[in-house]
């Protein structure tokens, strides 16, 4: 069997389907989507009339467990989600550059085990919300995979944010009232976890 190749005529191409710029936005959606969430639901608590923060995380409650899917993309404030839109954009960007797909992985698996670990070891009669949790897990992925990856661009991603967000490893510490460091501390950990899952999954592969 033969394979023939064919150029495809400059007016059939997709539009944008060479400009460097339609790729990286191609390539940073899924966080542009997410941080973009995160702000129209901001501003949808300050102009309704509800308070849309009493959808978050209730410790052991049944009625509180849904509040880990909508946790994320709540915050009691503007300076509370600019503290989270910032290193979930960074850190965000960083992977999805990479693979988008994974991005998405990371980000859905973190913001899930993190809520999950709040909801059953936070303490009673609390509300939790926030993408702290979520950019926890997208510090810790980064870090973990220059661990074991060992390639010089991961190993070089991961100083650059253990440089730039390494403050962040001390909200794993309950020295903050009023901050879940178990959101961090749960998101952090399945950061590490997936990037080991992935890492086996790659090692599986090349051993097949």
């Amino acid at each position: 069997m033969s394979v023939t190749s064919q150029t495809i005529p400059d007016d059939e191409r997709p539009v944008g389907a060479d400009n460097p710029l339609s790729r990286l936005i191609g390539r940073l959606f899924p966080v542009i989507t997410l941080v973009a969430l995160m702000w129209v639901v901001r501003v949808a608590d300050v102009v309704l009339p509800a308070d849309l923060n009493e959808n978050g995380i209730v410790p052991r409650r049944s009625s509180g467990l849904d509040g880990i899917l909508w946790a994320p993309l709540l915050h009691v404030s503007f300076a509370h989600l600019v503290a989270n839109t910032v290193p979930t954009g960074v850190l965000g960007g960083l992977i999805a550059l990479r693979d988008k797909t994974r991005f998405v992985a990371v980000a859905l698996i973190s913001a899930l085990g993190s809520g999950l670990g709040v909801w059953i070891v936070a303490p009673s009669r609390t509300v939790t919300v926030g993408a702290s949790g979520l950019a926890f897990g997208l510090l810790g992925y980064l870090l973990a995979r220059g661990l074991f990856d060992r390639t010089l661009l991961s190993i070089a991603i991961g100083l650059g944010a253990l440089f730039f967000y390494g403050g962040m490893l001390f909200g794993v510490l309950p020295n903050n009232e009023g901050v879940s460091w178990q959101a961090h501390l749960f998101g952090l950990l399945c950061g590490f976890a997936i990037a080991a899952m992935f890492d086996r999954r790659r090692a599986t592969a090349n051993t097949v």
